[in-house]
């Protein structure tokens, strides 16, 4: 590569000048450094982009609300480009709760203070007026939070930073978030799916036409239509159900291959209660029954269609069959399962 070498210079040489602007609060010399730092970045190798990535995350709690959003999401793209997220995920992930904490205050200041539309941090400017009715903390998480949600999820990609942040902590980002969702009416789906992905998770799944039932274990499905398809993919394809299987190409893009093909639907998917489990919601929606998310699969009731992949195209997933459950131990849970309403 022609800009290897000064690439690599050019960025680590304005990261380190960076770091000891920050470190001094001189906004000037940060602003400056930052600048280079954004034009070295572009030529950047991936092995610069992985050294530099957690020395910026390692910033994060020293920059001030605002700019914090964008060294975040730069941190982010060095993720992207194979930094260690397990380095870089903490600095980030405390900062998208100071964020989302700062962001509901946001959305009880601005209905106090008159309501009406909320601006849009892409499009609108942050200006006094604003300022003066929320103040420069909450101003500056509403207009950083699309920057954090971006860096968040570039951190929840990876199965190690999920786990590693634990079902307590991701609560508390959900109910944070919930409370600017509900203060803003606006949906933030992409950190909500991420918070909301499930690792190494028990699935028992009963196919009420053969009374047949399975135990499952399933990792970084980002949303139901992916579950969906890689059921039919384990269950049809593995021989265990009749039925259409996904092509090869269908459930290897839902489990890491990049892009998108079309497949169909195998099943209809319900909670024990007969209610549907919609395609469009996440595996959290399927209810734990006993310990264990329990999951009852019908015949469509018509034909759909979607495009196979994943909601998360950097996260890989995975359905693993652990064991065919036995027929007596299928039947009973089964007689506890409602038909579909």
């Amino acid at each position: 590569m022609i800009f290897g070498r000064k690439g690599r210079e050019r960025l680590l040489d304005a990261l380190t000048g960076f770091e000891t602007a920050v470190r001094e609060q001189h906004a000037d010399r940060a602003e400056s450094a930052y600048q280079a730092m954004y034009r070295g970045f572009q030529q950047a190798t991936d092995e610069e982009a992985r050294q530099a990535g957690p020395r910026l995350a390692a910033l994060l709690p020293q920059v001030p609300p605002g700019p914090d959003g964008i060294i975040a999401v730069m941190t982010g793209a060095c993720v992207e480009r194979g930094a260690d997220a397990s380095r870089c995920a903490p600095y980030v992930l405390d900062g998208l709760a100071e964020a989302l904490d700062a962001a509901g205050e946001f959305c009880v200041a601005w209905a106090a203070s008159g309501g009406g539309d909320l601006p849009d941090p892409e499009a609108d400017a942050l200006d006094d007026a604003v300022l003066d009715r929320v103040g420069p903390r909450a101003a500056a998480a509403w207009w950083t939070l699309p920057q954090w949600e971006m860096a968040s999820v570039a951190m929840l990609n990876h199965a190690p930073v999920r786990t590693g942040a634990g079902a307590e902590r991701r609560t508390r980002l959900l109910d944070a978030l919930r409370v600017v969702q509900e203060g803003s009416g606006h949906e933030f789906k992409c950190l909500w799916y991420a918070l909301l992905v499930l690792d190494e998770e028990p699935l028992v799944v009963l196919h009420r036409p053969t009374g047949t039932g399975y135990a499952l274990r399933m990792s970084g499905i980002g949303d139901n239509f992916q579950l969906h398809t890689l059921l039919a993919d384990v269950l049809v394809g593995g021989g265990h159900l009749p039925g259409r299987a996904p092509s090869a190409q269908e459930a290897a893009v839902c489990r890491s291959a990049p892009g998108q093909v079309p497949t169909t639907g195998s099943f209809n998917l319900l909670a024990p209660d007969g209610t549907w489990v919609w395609n469009e919601g996440t595996p959290t929606d399927i209810p734990v029954v006993d310990g264990v998310r329990l999951l009852v699969l019908d015949p469509p009731p018509y034909e759909r269609g979607w495009p196979a992949g994943r909601f998360f195209p950097h996260m890989t997933g995975d359905l693993v069959l652990e064991r065919v459950l036995g027929e007596e131990e299928t039947r009973s849970l089964l007689a506890g399962c409602a038909a579909a309403e």
